[in-house]
């Protein structure tokens, strides 16, 4: 195993720690200088904007070549489908906009379906981010800028309109302004400790919800509470002959026997568990002695997402005392983030590890069984991964069943959890101050959502256009 480190000149908020909380207000306040709150209104495509289906098909290049039109297709199915898939177009085009220079870890793919309600190690339910693909320090407006254009691209394609568009984007971006407001004021390790979990979710609602949309939002808490480990194993498992294995459903699950049938690819295997037991090494001792009371039955590749289809992806299926007593892993490969190009201050000579070191910052509770690793393919090359359970607890949010109030109130929670991931690893005065009281800054990004949510169909209809000219294949599953 690689021993992965960080090189950066300076975390995100090193340069104001040593400032009191007056001077850091008074540099949030100065960066209006360099990035007017109303400069975040403005969206044009850069003179030499790259072609966004050369962006697309880059990111393919290094991609399970048959993966990659299964990748097309989930791509192809809406602009929404298609903006989830888009994190690097996105990154190239906020890179030479104004920027604040008020950095965070940034989650890089703030996009609305990377929101949910996840299990804490508790066993609570809390809302939070997601994916982590992406992470790396950046200016705070990156995040918050998907996440409004990715509900302008939900909200278009649930029909409304225009006004109820915009302000779906500022009650998103007023709750971010106002939680990080909050945060300013509190102690630091009270900005650590702070998290969304069901009881704070259901005060924050109750005001807001109607009888219709209250037990819709209990319905869904129930159904994450039963997205268990468990559950996971009945679905994607099954007896057979040599005992508990992966359920074959191809090509979306594929496991690791029906990927052997050349004999040159027979040190798959041995590979794998090579991830498994330097994955391991990553983990604190006591979940290290942990995960050795299971042993490795079974692997399969495994479909997922939009943006990740075609990375290399692995469920690892572990069994403990008996076949009643399982563990499910999902191995996930780690590439550069898509806004490395654009940043700069830190290089990882591991990507697995800064994919965990970012979910670290940013969630208030990650899972237990959270880790990373690198393998030597057969191919001679090196690929990063990280590790995490399966499923735990996790509840989708289905923007495309709400209606505006829901979606609505869906974006509060969404702005206010992207604040308090900022608050965390950035400085929460500095942003306060720098946004202000007034609403300026969510009038400006309800503005650049709508420029930016034309430019993604315009996207859309060109990767549309690629397909029908035959320069990219697509399969729709």
């Amino acid at each position: 195993m690689t021993t992965s480190t960080s090189t950066s000149t300076s975390t995100p908020d090193a340069f104001t720690a040593s400032l009191s909380a007056a001077e850091r207000a008074a540099y949030g306040r100065n960066a209006r200088r360099r990035a007017p709150r109303s400069s975040h209104a403005r969206y044009e495509p850069a003179p030499r904007r790259p072609d966004p289906v050369d962006l697309v098909e880059r990111q393919s290049a290094d991609r399970v070549p048959e993966l990659v039109p299964i990748r097309y297709g989930r791509m192809l199915e809406s602009p929404f489908r298609f903006y989830r898939g888009a994190a690097a177009i996105m990154a190239s085009d906020l890179a030479p906009l104004p920027a604040t220079g008020l950095r965070v870890q940034l989650c890089g793919d703030a996009h609305p379906l990377n929101f949910r309600l996840l299990a804490s190690p508790e066993r609570r339910l809390v809302f939070d981010i997601n994916d982590f693909d992406e992470t790396l320090p950046g200016p705070f407006e990156w995040d918050v800028k998907r996440l409004a254009s990715g509900f302008v691209t939900a909200a278009r394609a649930n029909g409304f309109p225009l006004k109820e568009q915009n302000g779906l984007v500022r009650a998103c971006v007023r709750a971010y302004r106002e939680r990080m407001r909050d945060f300013a004021g509190m102690r630091t390790l009270d900005i650590w400790y702070a998290q969304d979990d069901i009881d704070r979710l259901r005060e924050l609602m109750a005001s807001a919800m109607d009888e219709d949309a209250a037990r819709r939002t209990a319905r869904a808490t129930e159904r994450a509470r039963t997205r268990t480990h468990l559950k996971a194993f009945a679905k994607l498992t099954e007896v057979t002959a040599d005992g508990r294995r992966i359920t074959p459903d191809p090509p979306l699950i594929t496991p690791l026997g029906r990927l052997l049938d050349d004999p040159s690819e027979e040190g798959r295997e041995k590979e794998l568990r090579g991830l498994v037991e330097g994955y391991a090494r990553t983990l604190p001792p006591e979940r290290r002695r942990l995960l050795r009371h299971y042993h490795l039955v079974d692997m399969a590749r495994k479909v997922v997402g939009v943006g990740s289809v075609g990375t290399r992806c692995w469920i690892l299926l572990l069994l403990g005392r008996d076949d009643d007593d399982p563990l499910l892993l999902q191995a996930k490969e780690a590439q550069e983030s898509v806004l490395a190009a654009h940043t700069d201050g830190e290089n990882w000579d591991n990507q697995g590890c800064r994919v965990v070191t970012g979910q670290r910052l940013i969630q208030t509770t990650s899972d237990i069984f959270l880790g990373w690793t690198r393998v030597t393919g057969l191919d001679g090359r090196d690929r990063d991964f990280y590790v995490r359970q399966l499923w735990d607890w996790k509840g989708i949010a289905r923007p495309e069943t709400m209606g505006p109030d829901l979606m609505t109130l869906f974006g509060r929670l969404c702005g206010a959890s992207l604040a308090r991931a900022h608050a965390r690893s950035g400085d929460p005065v500095a942003i306060a101050a720098y946004l202000g009281a007034g609403d300026r800054f969510d009038r400006a990004l309800a503005e650049f959502a709508q420029a930016y949510a034309d430019q993604n169909e315009q996207d859309f209809a060109a990767l549309e256009s690629a397909h029908r000219s035959g320069r990219i294949a697509a399969e729709k599953l």
